[in-house]
């Protein structure tokens, strides 16, 4: 007979979802205790020395106690990932605002309001376990829903775009990005000659460079950072109709990047940057939010958009299919063991439920292959569905069996199907039509290896993506391509570079090309070259604006802001402007050149909280300068105070001095006297001007950064 077990019976109850992987997960916890055993729960009676042939005697060899633990001490560490190695996890949940039932039949996103729990790993792509966070460098954004019908995973990018069409460069691709391996370096970057050497023999991976020279490969926080599906999927639904759709998740902080200065020397002071942020914003109840976007496109109307959906090197802007916000993805609770849960996550882009597709992308279609393969190496056999963090929250049946690290116990004696021995009636999966149903797309024919012509085009939309940028936007692309290829020693590779770029925008690679002591750009060498395309789409639009970061304004809520005091500061104008920005939902620090306590000028006593040895501007969001003539003169006596505004100055973060403490400025060749450069606000210690200037500084933080500073380079920090 056929498969009889509704699908229905297999879902948790209605109400359950949010919290049933807790629950799942709870039943596997392990909590301190007052007792040590062996790992067979034998009570160990000393664990500070080992079982000798005598007091000062060798070690004996019968000491099981000591054995096992050198043993499994010796064997902690598992294969870290090819890509991706380092992460930040967390689990929450995503509720659906609306249904979604027109377009896909998945279960999880039919209910209003319905809530399914979520784990969320983000990463680097390049660098080791290791490494720092803040690199320039695309970064991972993986979903695993644990959904009624069984487990979904979207395994994303901070990137809509790709550095290659097909699966079959992948490989190159991360050999020539990884440490060069006759001396293992560089760590965690691209700049250098194997992986420039690649990318301009491959004129297919310009859109992507774009993007990873812009200031979206630096962002400020993982909570600020937009995810995308990167590849075109289909939702189907109960009527078996097919709509591809585009995956956008949309921070509610908004879209921030660092500056370049301040991502390099984050990574040397805080490589952990990143991963605090989120655990700390987490741990403090400030909950990360995402809105999941859609792209949604007919069928028949995918050709009109006149470039090919299937390419992954093509994004679809805006302008020509509006992005529908459809549901939240909120973070909510830390993992309880790093590596039993962010690192032994296993995500899979052929995780799929019913009403989800995937399409013929052949990126795509290769990782279909290459997830599962690699977590056979990392976990140690096929049973990594198994881990805690790993199960679904519906059961799972089938007659895979036995492997390393088995967990289940499967009763009976049976391992096959079909059977009529498991329940006494016969039992066949022949043909039925619940469950998953691949969508019965057409195929072509014949067999060729080849590339489509429709997936020609490699310039149209990276000049889009130039256009788009604002005015600083441009200038840090710029200067990211000149640093990049500064560290090329082979100018031949510089050229090509710079001669692709012209494809581009001829404007840009002039200016890349500036200080590379190279030959002006020549686009006509570059279309000499072998895999150079002619051709080069007309897209309806110049410019996207939703592909540019630059911020209008926006909340401050978790920004954290330094106040820089000394002995004598005064704290009448301070205590305003604190309320102000916690009414904002920003953090401030006291930073001070000790810890401890500094005296204010009315003789109270203010905690400190970090002082100049263990803290810089680049871990803040914001500077206060209070106000009070001794406190700013021992500041501007302080090295390091002096530094700490210059550098903020330099990054373009928003600054507020009072009075005396303005004297500050000077360092930067500013007169405290004349007109403030943007985003610097000073003021005069009228009680009367405290609440405007309060405002003005929550607005000021509010525009993230104030690209339009004028001579930054002459500010010595």
């Amino acid at each position: 007979m056929p498969q009889s077990r509704p699908d229905a019976s297999r879902r948790p109850k209605a109400g359950e979802p949010a919290s049933a992987k807790q629950k799942q997960l709870e039943s596997f916890g392990q909590g301190p205790d007052n007792v040590l055993t062996t790992s067979q729960g034998v009570v160990i009676p000393d664990n500070h020395n080992s079982l000798r042939a005598g007091l000062r005697g060798p070690t004996l060899l019968e000491d099981f106690i000591l054995l096992e633990k050198l043993t499994h001490f010796d064997h902690e560490r598992i294969p870290e990932r090819v890509v991706h190695a380092r992460g930040a996890g967390a689990h929450g949940y995503f509720e659906l605002y609306r249904s979604l039932g027109q377009y896909t039949k998945a279960d999880f996103l039919q209910e209003d309001g319905l809530r399914t729990p979520v784990f969320v790993r983000f990463s680097t792509v390049a660098g080791e376990r290791g490494s720092a966070d803040t690199v320039r460098d695309l970064r991972g954004f993986a979903v695993k829903f644990y959904t009624r019908e069984g487990n979904y995973d979207l395994v994303g990018a901070s990137m809509p775009v790709f550095f290659i069409q097909d699966a079959m460069k992948f490989p190159d691709l991360i050999h020539a990005l990884k440490p060069e391996p006759h001396h293992g370096m560089p760590q965690a970057s691209s700049a250098h000659d194997t992986f420039w050497d690649f990318v301009s023999l491959m004129p297919e991976s310009t859109h992507a460079l774009m993007w990873l020279m812009s200031d979206r490969a630096l962002p400020r926080s993982l909570r600020m950072m937009e995810g995308f599906g990167v590849h075109t999927f289909r939702f189907i639904n109960a009527h078996g109709v097919s709509h591809f759709v585009k995956f956008h998740w949309r921070p509610k902080l908004g879209k921030h990047a660092l500056a370049w200065d301040e991502a390099q020397k984050l990574a040397g002071k805080d490589p952990d940057f990143h991963r605090r942020d989120l655990w700390e914003s987490i741990a403090r109840g400030h909950c990360p939010e995402w809105e999941l976007g859609l792209q949604l496109v007919e069928e028949g109307k995918a050709a009109a958009l006149g470039f090919d959906l299937l390419d992954p090197t093509k994004l679809i802007p805006e302008e020509l299919v509006p992005v529908q916000l459809v549901g939240k993805l909120v973070l909510n609770r830390n993992p309880d063991n790093y590596f039993s849960e962010t690192e032994q996550v296993a995500f899979h882009p052929g995780h799929l439920v019913p009403g989800i597709d995937f399409s013929a992308d052949p990126l795509l279609q290769g990782r279909l292959f290459s997830y599962t393969d690699t977590q056979l190496s990392r976990l140690g056999g096929p049973n990594f569905h198994e881990l805690p963090v790993n199960r679904s929250v519906c059961p799972f049946h089938n007659y895979s069996r036995d492997g390393m690290h088995r967990m289940m116990v499967p009763r009976g004696q049976v391992s096959y199907e079909p059977n009529s021995l498991a329940s006494g009636s016969e039992f066949r999966v022949d043909g039925a039509q619940q469950g998953f149903q691949s969508y019965p797309e057409e195929m072509e024919s014949p067999k060729v290896r080849r590339r489509s012509p429709s997936f020609d085009d490699h310039f149209s939309q990276a000049t889009l993506f130039w256009n788009s940028q604002s005015a600083a936007e441009k200038e840090h692309i710029v200067a990211a391509f000149q640093y990049e290829l500064s560290r090329v020693e082979t100018a031949a590779i510089r050229q090509r570079v710079v001669d692709t770029l012209a494809h581009v925008d001829p404007k840009l690679a002039r200016k890349v090309a500036e200080p590379l002591a190279i030959a002006p750009p020549d686009p006509r060498a570059a279309a000499g070259r072998a895999g150079f395309r002619e051709a080069r789409a007309k897209l309806p639009i110049e410019a996207s604006p939703s592909l540019s970061m630059e911020c209008m304004g926006g909340s401050i809520a978790t920004r954290r802001v330094a106040v820089l005091v000394a002995a004598g500061v005064e704290i009448g104008a301070l205590k305003i402007i604190q309320q102000a920005l916690a009414d904002a939902g920003a953090v401030t620090r006291i930073v001070a050149a000790h810890l401890g306590v500094v005296s204010t000028s009315s003789g109270q006593q203010l905690a400190v909280d970090h002082s100049f040895l263990n803290t810089s501007s680049i871990q803040f969001d914001a500077v206060l300068v209070p106000g009070g003539a001794t406190h700013a003169q021992a500041l501007c006596a302080n090295g390091d105070a002096v530094h700490f505004v210059l550098e903020a100055y330099r990054h373009c973060k928003a600054i507020c001095l009072i009075g005396a403490g303005a004297e500050l400025l000077r360092g930067a060749g500013l007169d405290p006297d004349a007109e403030p450069p943007a985003g610097v606000l000073i003021g005069n210690g009228d009680p009367s001007t405290r609440v405007p200037l309060a405002q003005g500084f929550v607005a000021a933080i509010g525009k993230h950064r104030h690209w339009s500073r004028a001579r930054l380079d002459a500010v010595p920090a």
